[in-house]
């Protein structure tokens, strides 16, 4: 269960640069820089995306503007993956995962 977020890929004209269109706003009308782990320390979306792609490895640096996510490759071998993390984004429940239930709940 969950949202599940649609993800475009999109090439860009500069070598090691990937840009990502979703069908969920990130960040409403600002925008986000992250250029290392440090820099996501809330826990806000644009915050959880580049976590997730700073802990995959491969990633220089993040930009969140509204929907789009792009993102600075440190090596071109990187960008394998990339588009799962960010569908996966609000994907809470998977397969072999058990559901919470909280204490009381069905009694």
């Amino acid at each position: 269960m969950g949202q599940p977020v649609t993800v475009i890929e999109k090439p860009s004209a500069h070598p090691g640069v990937v840009r990502f269109e979703t069908n969920r706003v990130l960040t409403g009308m600002g925008q986000e820089l992250f250029r290392s782990l440090d820099d996501a320390k809330a826990d806000r979306p644009a915050d959880r995306i580049a976590r997730a792609l700073f802990e995959r490895g491969g990633v220089k640096a993040v930009h969140v503007n509204s929907n789009v996510i792009t993102v600075h490759l440190d090596r071109s071998d990187a960008e394998p993956g990339i588009k799962e993390i960010i569908e996966d984004l609000y994907t809470y429940y998977r397969e072999g995962v058990g559901v919470v239930v909280p204490e009381g709940v069905g009694d």
